[in-house]
C-alpha cells in the first residue's frame, strides 16, 4: 500500500472551485483544475509515494504490482484510469472507439506519421467509461428516440429546422443523417439556425417535462458558449440528465455524449482516444467521428447500482475496469479483490490497509494496493471509492 498523488489537467472547461474544495486546498485555484487523474496512462502518469510513475513501475515489476491474472488478462498495463472530474463548462460533444478501432486507428496514425498532438487515437485501447456522480452533474449522454427529438423541435416553430424535424421521422436512416447534415454546416449558417432557435426557445416557454422543454434547456444553456456551433444542434437530439449524488451513468464505445457541469468520480479502460465534434476548441474530426458513432437510441443512459450494505456498485459490461462506492465505518470491512486496486477518498477519514501497509485518506486523497498486496481492509468514517479491474 501506497500513496498515490493524482495529476491535475488543466483543461479551459474546468472548475477552479470543486477538487480544490474537495481536498481542503485554496479555491479559487489559479487555472481551471478540470480533471485530476489516478491511474498509468503515459499521458500522465501518477507518482507513487516512493517518487515513482506508476507506468514506470509497473514496467519494472509488472507481475508483484499487477498480479499474475490481470497480468495474463491485459499485458505488463494498469487497464483501468480513475479521474476526478469538475465541470464548469460544457466539456465537448465527443464519442470513444471501441476496440477494434482503436487498435487499427493507432496503427494506421504511427504508420503514416502523424504528430502525436494531432492524432485522434493517442493509444490502441477502448474507452467505455463510467460516470458517478459527487455533486449534482449535468450531461447529454445517448441518441433520444428521434421521434421524440422531432416533436420537440418542432414545437419551437422555426422554419429554418424544419428540414431536420422531417429527416429525424425517417425511422430507418434519419438520425443518422439528421447528425451528419448538422455537423456538417458552416458556422454563419450556424449561427443564424442558433439564433433563431434560441429567440423562439425564449419566448414560447415550453411546459416543464415535455419534448419541446427540454430541447430548448439544451439550446439556450449550450448557445451560451457556442453561438455558431453545430454541436449546439446536435446537442438537441441526446438525453438530458441530472444526476443526484451517488447516481451514475455508463457509456459504451460510440454513444455520443458531452457533460455539462458538476464533480463526479469517473473511471474507464485506460484510454485518451477521444474524437470530438463540437463544443470545443479542441481538435475536431467530424468524419471519424461519423465513422465510430452508434446511432441507436439510448432509452435509459443511467447505470443501475447494485447494493451490499454500505457498498455500491455499478456493474457494466466491460473487464476492464470495476468501481465500488464504500461507506466506511467503525467496524473493518474486508475485500477481496484480485488485482490492482486503486482508492480515492471522496469524503470524511478512511483507512486503507493491505497486506504490505496502511494509509489514513483525507478527501481527494489517493492510494495503490498492489495485486499481489493480498485483500483490502477499510475502516473509518467518510467515503471511498475502489477502482479495480
Amino acid at each position: 500500500m501506497q500513496g498515490l498523488d493524482g495529476v491535475i489537467r488543466n483543461y479551459a472547461w474546468g472548475s477552479q472551485v470543486d477538487i480544490a474544495r474537495l481536498q481542503g486546498r485554496e479555491h479559487p485555484t489559479e487555472l481551471p483544475e478540470a480533471e485530476e487523474w489516478f491511474g498509468a496512462h503515459p499521458t500522465a502518469p501518477s507518482i507513487l509515494a516512493d517518487g515513482r510513475p506508476l507506468d514506470d513501475a509497473i514496467a519494472s515489476e509488472p507481475a508483484p504490482l499487477l498480479g499474475r491474472r490481470a497480468l495474463d488478462r491485459f499485458g505488463p498495463r494498469l487497464p483501468f484510469l480513475l479521474k476526478l472530474l469538475a465541470a464548469d463548462e460544457p466539456l465537448s460533444l465527443q464519442a470513444h472507439p471501441n476496440s477494434r478501432q482503436a487498435h487499427s486507428g493507432h496503427q494506421r496514425e504511427r504508420r503514416i506519421g502523424i504528430d502525436a498532438a494531432f492524432r485522434n487515437y493517442v493509444d490502441g485501447n477502448h474507452k467505455p467509461e463510467l460516470v458517478v456522480a459527487l455533486t449534482d452533474f449535468r450531461a447529454l449522454c445517448g441518441f433520444r428516440d428521434p421521434l421524440a427529438s422531432a416533436e420537440g423541435i418542432e414545437a419551437l416553430g422555426v422554419p429554418a429546422l424544419e428540414g431536420l424535424v422531417r429527416t429525424l421521422r425517417d425511422e430507418r436512416t434519419g438520425l443518422r443523417r439528421a447528425v451528419t447534415e448538422l455537423l456538417g454546416l458552416e458556422r454563419d449558417e450556424c449561427r443564424e439556425i442558433i439564433d433563431q432557435a434560441v429567440k423562439a426557445a425564449s419566448t414560447n416557454t415550453p411546459a416543464a417535462g415535455t419534448a419541446s422543454a427540454e430541447v430548448a434547456a439544451v439550446l439556450v444553456e449550450l448557445a451560451h458558449y457556442y453561438p455558431d456551433d453545430p454541436g449546439v444542434l446536435v446537442g438537441m437530439l441526446l438525453n438530458r440528465l441530472l444526476l443526484r449524488p451517488g447516481e451514475a451513468v455508463y457509456m459504451p464505445a460510440g454513444n455520443l455524449h458531452a457533460y455539462i457541469k458538476g464533480l463526479c468520480v469517473e473511471v474507464m479502460a485506460a484510454s485518451d482516444n477521444v474524437l470530438r465534434g463540437g463544443l470545443t476548441n479542441k481538435r475536431v474530426d467530424v468524419p471519424e467521428l461519423l465513422r465510430v458513432l452508434d446511432f441507436r437510441t439510448m432509452d435509459e443512459p443511467r447505470a443501475a447500482a447494485s447494493e451490499d450494505g454500505p457498498v455500491r456498485t455499478w456493474p457494466v459490461p466491460t473487464d476492464d475496469f470495476a468501481l465500488r462506492r464504500v461507506r466506511a465505518g467503525a467496524e473493518p470491512r474486508v475485500f477481496e479483490i484480485d488485482g490492482p486496486r486503486i482508492c480515492l477518498c471522496t469524503g470524511g477519514s478512511v483507512r486503507v490497509a493491505d497486506g504490505e501497509g496502511e494509509l489514513t485518506l483525507a478527501p481527494g486523497r489517493a492510494s495503490f494496493s498492489a495485486g499481489t498486496a493480498g485483500p483490502l481492509t477499510v475502516s473509518g468514517d467518510g467515503e471511498l471509492f475502489i477502482a479495480s479491474a
